[in-house]
Formats: C-alpha cells, sequence, structure tokens
C-alpha cells in the first residue's frame, strides 16, 4: 500500500509540473490561434503521463526494460494525440473564420448567412444568435426606412396643406386691406374658416407629437360603450347631415371599458369624420360596438368603396391619405395615425379591412375588469 501510494505521489509531482508548464505555455500563446492552445493541451496530456513516468522510474519503480516499453507507447500517445489536436485545431479554425467572414455581411441588405457546416455546438450556437440578431436587425432597418418615407411624406403633405390655405388667407386679407373685396363679410367668414382649419391641423400634429414621444397621459375611467357611441354620434351627426350621409347605430353592446373618455372619443370622432368625408351623398356610416374573445370591439362602417389591397397595411401611417380621389378636403393624414396610438396606448389595436362597398375600420380594447 505504501508503494502505491509512493508511486502515486511521484506520479502527481510529474504531472503537476507538466501541468505549470502547460498553463504558462497557454497564457503565452493566449492571443495565438486555437490551433495552438488545442495543441498545447495535447502535449500537456501526454507530458503529464511522461513526466509521471519518469518521475517513478527515477524512485527505483521501474526497470530499465519497462521504462522503455512505457516510453516508447507515451511517444506514439504523443504523436496520435498531437496529430488529432491538430486537425481539431484546423477544423474549428477554419470554421471560424466562416463565421468571421459570413458575420462581415452584419448590416448589409442581404442579412447574415450561417456557415453550412459549424464545426462545435458553440460555434452553431452563435451562428443561430447571429442570425437573429440579423432578423431582427433587417425588421428595425425596415421600420426605420418606413418610418422615414412616412416623416417625408408627412413633410411634403403638410407643406402642400399650408400653402394652399395661407396663400388664400393672404390674398384675402391683401383684398380688404385695399377696399376692393366685393364681399367683405364673406371673406371674412372665409378667413375664420381656414384659420379654424390651421388650428386643427396644428392640433393634430401636437397630438401625435405627444403619441410619439410617449407623454400622452391617460386618465382611465370606467364608461359603458353605449354612452361612449352615443356622444360620438351626437357630436358626428351635423357633418353627416351636411355630406347628406345617413348616421346610424347598429347593435351596441352596453358593456363597460376602461378608457379615457375624451381620448376615446377622439377616436370615435376622428373615425366618423373620416368615415363621412369618403362616403358619398346617401350612403350611409355604421357604427357598432361587440364582445370579442379579445375584449370589446368598436367598429365604424362606410361606403368608400373600399381601399386598394396593397394600401391596407399603411391606413395607419402618419401622412397617409391614399389616392387623391379619397384624400378628404381637410386635415393632413394625422387622423388615422392618432387613432392608432390612442388605441395602443389603452393596450388595444386598430385594424381595417375591406367589406362590401367600403370598409370597417375596428377598435379593439380589453374588456373592464372586476
Amino acid at each position: 500500500m505504501r508503494d502505491t501510494l509512493l508511486i502515486a505521489l511521484f506520479a502527481f509531482l510529474g504531472a503537476a509540473v507538466a501541468g505549470l508548464c502547460g498553463a504558462g505555455a497557454l497564457r503565452l500563446l493566449r492571443r495565438r490561434s486555437l490551433t495552438a492552445s488545442v495543441t498545447v493541451v495535447a502535449a500537456v496530456a501526454v507530458g503529464a503521463m511522461l513526466a509521471g513516468t519518469l518521475a517513478v522510474a527515477q524512485a527505483m519503480f521501474l526497470s530499465a526494460h519497462d521504462l522503455s516499453v512505457v516510453t516508447t507507447v507515451v511517444a506514439m500517445a504523443a504523436v496520435v494525440s498531437l496529430a488529432t489536436a491538430l486537425l481539431l485545431g484546423r477544423r474549428v479554425v477554419a470554421r471560424s473564420r466562416e463565421l468571421a467572414l459570413a458575420a462581415r455581411s452584419f448590416g448589409d441588405v442581404g442579412g447574415f448567412t450561417a456557415p453550412a457546416e459549424p464545426a462545435t455546438a458553440e460555434l452553431a450556437a452563435v451562428s443561430r444568435e447571429l442570425a437573429a440578431t440579423s432578423a431582427r436587425l433587417a425588421d428595425s432597418r425596415e421600420r426605420e426606412r418606413m418610418l422615414e418615407t412616412s416623416r417625408r411624406e408627412l413633410v411634403a403633405w403638410i407643406s402642400h396643406d399650408l400653402r394652399t390655405p395661407l396663400a388664400g388667407l393672404r390674398a384675402m386679407s391683401e383684398a380688404l386691406e385695399d377696399g376692393v373685396a366685393a364681399d367683405p363679410a364673406r371673406y371674412l367668414r372665409q378667413i375664420r374658416t381656414e384659420v379654424e382649419r390651421l388650428n386643427d391641423m396644428v392640433g393634430d400634429l401636437f397630438e401625435l407629437s405627444r403619441i410619439h414621444a410617449g407623454a400622452l397621459t391617460l386618465a382611465p375611467t370606467r364608461i359603458s360603450l353605449y354612452d361612449l357611441v352615443g356622444d360620438a354620434i351626437a357630436g358626428a351627426d351635423p357633418l353627416a347631415r351636411e355630406h347628406g350621409v345617413r348616421l346610424v347605430g347598429g347593435d351596441v353592446v352596453p358593456v363597460p371599458v376602461d378608457v379615457d373618455g375624451k381620448e376615446m372619443s377622439r377616436v370615435l370622432g376622428n373615425l366618423l369624420v373620416n368615415a363621412i368625408r369618403r362616403t358619398p351623398a346617401d350612403g350611409t356610416v355604421a357604427v357598432g360596438a361587440e364582445r370579442s374573445p379579445d375584449g370589446v370591439v368598436l367598429s365604424v362602417s362606410d361606403g368608400c368603396g373600399g381601399i386598394p389591397e396593397a394600401d391596407l397595411p399603411r391606413v395607419f401611417d402618419t401622412g397617409w391619405r391614399g389616392t387623391h380621389a379619397r384624400t378628404p378636403p381637410a386635415g393632413a393624414g394625422l387622423g388615422l395615425a392618432i387613432v392608432r396610438g390612442i388605441v395602443e396606448a389603452h393596450h388595444g389595436r386598430a385594424a381595417v379591412r375591406n367589406i362590401p362597398g367600403g370598409c370597417r375600420f375596428e377598435v379593439t380594447l380589453p374588456a373592464a375588469s372586476g
């Protein structure tokens, strides 16, 4: 038993010396290729065995013949181990270079394409993470591109919509100033109308900026859908009469919702104004409210003739107003963007789909708790 313990002690001491030398070598080669590190590890394993064997032989536990046999076996193992380490290291390095080359496409339009054969599970995991990150970056770039397009269109449309009333205001004010206005009272009424239109545009811009900045503060209270829809219809009825449009309330389920009454009234008001202006005379705009698995759904259906399928995803974008034939006579295409912002602030969602003869805007809100 004592001899066995001594053999183990001498073997451990020899292996420890080899291990310390290997650790020093790994530290010196920490910035070098992985092939060098793998080779050092294999050399440490073989060297530890050889050092332990020599230490035991020096303690006279091995004969000269046994030492020769063991040394030969260790030498052959060293050759095979080092060759295997070199092959593994070169393979891992080659796959790492392929991964690094593929990662250079990060940020390009084509995105990241992982190598076909990752060398290790770790490299495969890195490839999957890079692919997922590339997909998220691509989505982010697409959203940024759409937002930039929306901003450019908004600036262009706002500039156009401001230029027209400002030119009219200048012309009418100059006519009044020069005393050449045939009907000063009519000019003053028109000036007031244009000023109110500009004020509404500025109000919409301010509301949209609050939504985008996350500064929209809600004061939710429990309100019945019946009362909410009834107030919205009463507010939009004069505009419907002016345009010769029938405004009807469909089946409205009198269920409570926890919403900011002022903001949700603005949502329904914007949807109703949008629907009335796009529905021809003698058409019908219907408002409804019903339960759904996701909560409650407020809907506004019009007779606009439908929206092209290609434009449906852009309906709620800032500044979108569709074709010239569908452009309302007032506003800057901000009403539906405000609708989406307010609804999403209530943890709901806004959607639109075509129906026979027109389209249907739907606002889904969470049902009141308790």
